[in-house]
């Protein structure tokens, strides 16, 4: 091998380890988020039938319950397996012991680099949303709290 081949090939495997490093680290991100949501989705359950609030009030804080169960959907849509895709595992599925030997003859690695970065892009984007949504939603429930504080005095 010449030296920039070798470069190349250090480069390849260095991104493919790097995109893989990212999905899993959105992955474990979301999977936290998710858990937060469903927590603050819990507690706003709880105070809706637990207290009785003005309709100002109840009004704003359906629109965060709404907020999260939309920020909800997102993290799942975020950790959901993504299994189509014309390399790598997705691939490998569809193919006989023999053609998955060949398939891995060939280095592919930039086309397993270009669909798993296109997948981590899809996925942080949907983690952003969903962190704007969490947010909006703890804004309108503090707004919730200042309505029904105000209206209680």
């Amino acid at each position: 091998m010449n030296p920039n081949q070798d470069h190349t090939d250090a480069a390849l495997s260095a991104a493919h380890a790097d995109v893989k490093a990212e999905i899993s680290r959105t992955d474990s991100k979301s999977s936290l988020l998710l858990a937060f949501a469903g927590a603050l989705l819990a507690g706003a359950v709880s105070v809706a039938t637990n207290v009785t609030l003005p309709t100002e009030a109840a009004a704003v804080g359906v629109l965060g319950v709404i907020a999260l169960a939309a920020a909800a959907g997102l993290l799942l849509r975020t950790v959901r397996p993504n299994l189509s895709g014309r390399v790598g595992m997705p691939k490998w599925a569809t193919l006989a012991p023999g053609e998955i030997r060949a398939d891995l003859a060939q280095d592919q690695r930039a086309e397993h680099i270009q669909a798993l970065a296109r997948i981590a892009v899809a996925k942080f984007g949907n983690l952003r949303r969903a962190i704007d949504l969490i947010c909006l939603a703890g804004v309108l429930f503090g707004i919730t709290a200042a309505i029904a504080l105000g209206g209680a005095s």
